[in-house]
């Protein structure tokens, strides 16, 4: 069998333990999608020094992991044009729920949160749809 689930697994037991680490240090729930838009539109300027840090772990660290341990096979479609407006749909997404999958998912799930369980449950059906639609019927993916 191979041994690549394990990377899943060390890469959510990682995520897990960021996000108890920063509700236990700094009171705050870990939702990356918050963080970066409290210094998009300014109301995260008492702690931008810690959201930028954030941000630059959220970026460099996989770019460092796969210079060490080269990169995964992810199966992207090489449509820039897919990929950018993916991007712009998620983070549109995150702001309709307020929040995304590290505040609702992981965080709000480990909580307990009604909110934050319906919300997960939400985007991943609309992920789903949408996969199927852009693949499925329009054959883009």
């Amino acid at each position: 069998m191979e041994m690549d689930w394990i990377w899943g697994l060390i890469g959510g037991l990682m995520i897990g333990g960021a996000a108890a680490m920063f509700l236990l240090i700094n009171g705050r729930i870990m939702g990356a999608s918050g963080i970066l838009g409290g210094l998009i539109d300014g109301s995260g300027r008492s702690n931008a020094a810690e959201r930028v840090a954030f941000v630059a772990g959220l970026m460099l660290v996989p770019g460092v992991l796969a210079l060490l341990w080269g990169g995964a096979s992810t199966h992207v479609t090489s449509n820039p044009i897919v990929i950018i407006a993916a991007g712009l749909l998620v983070g549109v997404g995150t702001r309709f729920a307020n929040g995304c999958t590290s505040g609702h998912g992981v965080c709000g799930i480990s909580r307990f949160s009604l909110r934050g369980m319906v919300a997960t449950v939400f985007y991943l059906l609309a992920g789903g749809l949408v996969m199927v639609a852009f693949r499925h019927v329009l054959g883009v993916i």
